[in-house]
């Protein structure tokens, strides 16, 4: 339609061509081309329901040659008695060899990214001249369509089940091949990980706690531990605390110092030495932090998709303080409907962002009044929202923030309240609070794997 308008879609056919010949007359090769190419990459029909129906086969573990190609076609109702035979003969004579086929993939992606963003363009074209919505709207519709182009990815749309298992099955493989790889990001506390299977892209982890508890201390550990372990970015919004509040904190917990001899500045040579050093660590690090308290789901959102490819966590501390997801808010909307849609956004966010956000929470005071007062799902502050969008929930508990005279201070509880990915449970691990850091039990360090 676009041709017939006068509009020039990219394309080439000798790119697409080119490839699909390359997986007849090599098969050996099908497996590399699968990797890296999907249906929507070819814009001839003829070619897409080619490379269907190779994928088709590929699946079910058949063996792929020109006959057994042609009568899959048929099956799938792709065969034409007229053409499809001489075509595909034709591929396959000017196919000579796969020695290219690197490029001609390089080009038949580009192609198709081409055409998404042609497509994109027009869309926002579109949304702009019919005045759907405020100029702010349209521009978070716009920044989202092009992160997720670059992120390879589309916003919404009917996808095959079949694509969807596939990765599954690579992921298994993967894990077969590399048996102490877990799915998600590790947070450096090494039960935790076990049970919750590592921080997983587009999950929204909600670590929760009454005031008091160390829900940042542990946030700022599981922060620092990403940073360091990935060499990626790891973004930090802080409503709560500045900046400076939150990097000695950090220099406190990564050069064991007590945080309150860096508040009072009451260091010894030697202890300043190791702040240096931790200052230059910390340096090296990709630990982004916004500490301003008006910020919305949206503005972080914006700031995150222009780190791109590099972020590999958003912690925000914490959700309460939030005042709005930075959509259009109604009039008169109580707290807990402003709660319910921050929450939402949130796992949005997670979704688009395709990384895992640790978002910090309040409970309520529900705890105070119980003999055991261990978090429960229930204690959630102000939506219940907040417990539907998570897919783990943790809660922080210590005995000694309710008894003072505990005979074990230092300990302390994970309590994995909700998880999508398996088991709920009891996590032991070490309060160190003249560090303000979470770690794991020397005893749990020492048990074989």
């Amino acid at each position: 339609m676009d041709e017939l308008l006068g509009i020039r879609v990219p394309q080439s056919a000798q790119a697409e061509q080119a490839v699909i010949g390359a997986m007849l007359i090599d098969p050996e090769c099908i497996p590399a081309v699968l990797k890296d190419a999907r249906p929507e990459h070819f814009y001839s029909r003829v070619n897409r329901e080619i490379f269907e129906t190779v994928l088709t086969m590929f699946n079910y573990g058949e063996q792929i040659d020109s006959v057994t190609l042609m009568a899959r076609m048929q099956e799938l109702g792709y065969y034409h008695e007229e053409s499809t035979r001489a075509y595909l003969t034709e591929l396959i004579r000017v196919t000579p060899t796969t020695a290219n086929l690197g490029e001609y993939l390089r080009i038949l992606k580009d192609k198709a990214l081409q055409r998404d963003l042609a497509q994109v363009a027009a869309d926002i074209s579109s949304t702009v001249q019919e005045g759907l919505g405020s100029a702010g709207d349209m521009l978070e519709l716009a920044e989202r369509s092009i992160y997720a182009l670059r992120r390879d990815r589309s916003i919404g749309g009917l996808k095959p089940v079949g694509e969807a298992a596939q990765a599954v099955y690579d992921e298994l493989v993967l894990r077969l091949n590399e048996p102490e790889r877990r799915p998600g990001l590790d947070t450096g506390l090494y039960d935790l990980d076990n049970c919750i299977l590592g921080m997983n892209p587009g999950e929204l982890i909600l670590v929760a706690s009454r005031p008091g508890m160390g829900k940042s201390s542990i946030a700022l550990n599981i922060a620092l531990h990403v940073a360091a372990s990935t060499r990626k970015t790891v973004a930090v919004f802080s409503l709560e605390m500045s900046r400076e509040q939150l990097a000695m904190r950090l220099i406190s917990s990564a050069a064991m110092l007590p945080n309150e001899k860096l508040q009072r500045a009451s260091v010894t040579e030697s202890e300043l030495r190791r702040v240096a050093q931790t200052v230059g660590e910390l340096s090296k690090t990709r630990i982004l932090i916004d500490d301003n308290p008006m910020l919305s789901v949206a503005d972080m959102n914006a700031q995150c998709r222009r780190i791109g490819e590099d972020l590999a966590l958003v912690v925000v501390d914490y959700l309460q303080l939030m005042q709005s997801a930075g959509g259009k808010n109604k009039g008169g909307e109580n707290r807990q409907a402003i709660v319910a849609d921050i929450s939402r956004m949130m796992k949005i966010m997670a979704k688009d962002l395709h990384v895992p956000v640790l978002c910090l929470s309040q409970l309520s005071r529900a705890a105070e009044g119980r003999e055991d007062k261990r978090p429960r799902l229930s204690d959630l502050r102000e939506s219940g929202a907040i417990e539907q969008d998570a897919d783990v929930v943790i809660g922080l508990y210590r005995e000694s923030y309710y008894n003072q005279e505990s005979a074990n201070p230092n300990e302390a509880q994970l309590l994995v309240l909700k998880n999508r990915r398996g088991q709920i449970g009891k996590i032991d691990v070490t309060w160190m609070p003249e560090y303000t850091s979470y770690g794991n039990l020397d005893k749990r360090h020492q048990e074989p794997g």
